[in-house]
C-alpha cells in the first residue's frame, strides 16, 4: 500500500523534544475536480523540517506528511483538468499556498503555509503519492534528475525572491556577498548570481565548502572566523567597483557593523534567516548610508514560476550533498537530519521514495 511519513508525537518542551518519525500505510488517493495525482520520486530535507522535529515551528501536524520539496510524475488526472497535457509528465511541486503573485507578500497572511507536518494543509511531499490542484505543479525542467528536481523548490524559491525580487543587485557586474555558503539557499543564490553575471562573493567557517564553491562560480571566497574577514573581502572586491551591492544573508548577528564600510550607498540586505541569534544589530551608519534590510521568507506562485523558467534556460542543477534510498529506511533519514543539524553537508540532502533498492548513501 502507498506509505506516507509522518511525526510521532511525545512529550516534551519546545526546543527540547525531537519527535520521532514514523511511516503509516494509507489507501490510494484518488483525484477530484481540477486535482492531479502525482507518483512522488524523491523529496528533500529543509532546516524548516529540524525545526518542526524539535517544536520550533509553528502549526505542526502530527497526521499530515512531512515534507515541502517534491519531484514526480503526474499518474492521474481527475475530471475538469485543463492542463491534460500533464499526465505521464515530470513535475515539481510548489512548496507553499496561498500566495498567487504579489510581490510585497502573501495576499492573505492567515491563508498562507509551507507544505508538510503543517496544520494549515494537508499538502506534503512525503508520500508516495500526493494529490494536488493542477496550478500546484510545474513542469520539472528536462535537464534535472529526480533528487536534482527535489533539492530545488524551497530553497530555489525563497533564493530567488531574494536575490531578484528584493536585492536589486541581480545584473551583470554587479558584487554580492552570500554569507554561509554550503546551506541550500545559499548555494542557490550563488548559482542564480552567477547565471545573471554577478560578481559573487561567499564566506563559510570552512576552507573547503569555499573552495567548493569557487568551483561553482564564486569569485572569491573569506573565512567568517578570522576576526577581519570585511577586510579580506574588500581585499577581493573589483578595484573599479570596490563595493558590494548586496548582501543575501542567513545568519544576522555584527553582518551590518563588519560590512558597513564595503556597503555601497542604498545597498540591500536580504535577510532570510538568522541561525547566530534571533537579533541582529542595526547601526546608525546603515541609515545614514541609505542600507535597505528586507526580510524574505519563500516567495509567491509566480516566483516559483519565474525561478523554474530560470532553472531550465541556464541548465542549472541544484547542489546534492547526500542521497540516500527509500522512504522507510527511517534510520538512514534520521542520519540525514544530523548531517543537517551539524552543518555537515554543502548542498542539499535528499531522498529517492523508491525503496526498491537497499539503501545506500552517496555522495
Amino acid at each position: 500500500m502507498p506509505r506516507v511519513i509522518t511525526l510521532k508525537q511525545v512529550e516534551g518542551k519546545p526546543g527540547e523534544v525531537y519527535y520521532p518519525i514514523q511511516i503509516k500505510e494509507v489507501p490510494k488517493p484518488t483525484p477530484g475536480p481540477g486535482e492531479v495525482l502525482v507518483r512522488i520520486s524523491a523529496v528533500a530535507l529543509n532546516h524548516r523540517d529540524l525545526f518542526i522535529r524539535r517544536h520550533q515551528y509553528p502549526a505542526i501536524s502530527f497526521t499530515n506528511p512531512m515534507f515541502a520539496d517534491g519531484y514526480g510524475t503526474v499518474v492521474e488526472i481527475g475530471p475538469d483538468v485543463t492542463r491534460k497535457d500533464l499526465l505521464h509528465k515530470p513535475v515539481l511541486l510548489t512548496p507553499m499556498r496561498g500566495w498567487e503573485s504579489d510581490p510585497a507578500g502573501p495576499e492573505d497572511a492567515r491563508g498562507f503555509a509551507v507544505i508538510g507536518s503543517s496544520r494549515l494543509t494537508e499538502a506534503a511531499t512525503g508520500q508516495d503519492y500526493a494529490v494536488v490542484p493542477e496550478d500546484e505543479v510545474v513542469l520539472a525542467p528536462e535537464h534535472l534528475t529526480p533528487g536534482e528536481g527535489a533539492a530545488l523548490p524551497l530553497v530555489g524559491l525563497t533564493g530567488w525572491r531574494a536575490l531578484v525580487t528584493k536585492s536589486n543587485a541581480a545584473f551583470p557586474g554587479s558584487n554580492i556577498l552570500v554569507t554561509g555558503i554550503g546551506g541550500g539557499v545559499a548555494l542557490a543564490v550563488l548559482q542564480f548570481a552567477v547565471g545573471f553575471g554577478c560578481n559573487v562573493f561567499v564566506s563559510s567557517g570552512d576552507p573547503e565548502k569555499l573552495e567548493r564553491a569557487k568551483a561553482l562560480g564564486a569569485k572569491g571566497g573569506v573565512n567568517y572566523k578570522s576576526e577581519t574577514w570585511e577586510k579580506d573581502l574588500a581585499a577581493l572586491l573589483p578595484k573599479d567597483r570596490p563595493y558590494l551591492d548586496a548582501i543575501i544573508d542567513g545568519a544576522g548577528g555584527p553582518i551590518i557593523k563588519k560590512t558597513i564600510r564595503i556597503l555601497k550607498p542604498g545597498a540591500v540586505i536580504s535577510q532570510y534567516g538568522m541561525t547566530v541569534s534571533p537579533k541582529m544589530d542595526w547601526l546608525m551608519q546603515a541609515v545614514l548610508a541609505h542600507v535597505e534590510l528586507k526580510g524574505v521568507t519563500m516567495g509567491s506562485k509566480k516566483e516559483f514560476k519565474d525561478m523554474v523558467a530560470f532553472v531550465r534556460e541556464k541548465k542549472i542543477r541544484p547542489v546534492i550533498s547526500k542521497t540516500i534510498k527509500g522512504l522507510g529506511d527511517l534510520e538512514a533519514i534520521d542520519k540525514l537530519f544530523e548531517e543537517m543539524e551539524h552543518g555537515r553537508q554543502f548542498g542539499k540532502l535528499v531522498i529517492e521514495v523508491d525503496d526498491s533498492e537497499a539503501s545506500s548513501p552517496r555522495l
